[in-house]
């Protein structure tokens, strides 16, 4: 197991969830397929899942002007899944904390 990474909390997603009350992202590893995080998330959550949709990102170099010289690196390349589960059910990130 272990292909969800970790979800995915930010301003874009929790608009997403504001507009469909039903569908949660997730970082996951590359080589997971849509299965294997179906099953996932429904072991994890107790929830039960109607589908999910999957993004490649690829790595960006990136290049900064500093103070002192030219600062060059790069960003990863990830893998972000959509679940959608069913009607009514819902997954609370923060009632751990």
């Amino acid at each position: 197991m272990a292909y969800i990474i970790k979800p995915l909390v930010s301003e874009k997603q929790t608009k997403m969830t504001d507009k469909w009350p039903n569908r949660f992202g997730f970082i996951v590893t590359p080589d997971a397929n849509k299965l294997q995080i179906k099953q996932e998330v429904e072991s994890l959550y107790n929830v039960t899942v109607e589908s999910v949709n999957t993004m490649n990102y690829a790595g960006k170099r990136s290049v900064r002007y500093t103070k002192a010289g030219l600062q060059r690196g790069h960003k990863a390349a990830y893998k972000k899944a959509i679940v959608t589960l069913k009607e009514g059910e819902t997954i609370d990130f923060y009632s751990n904390i």
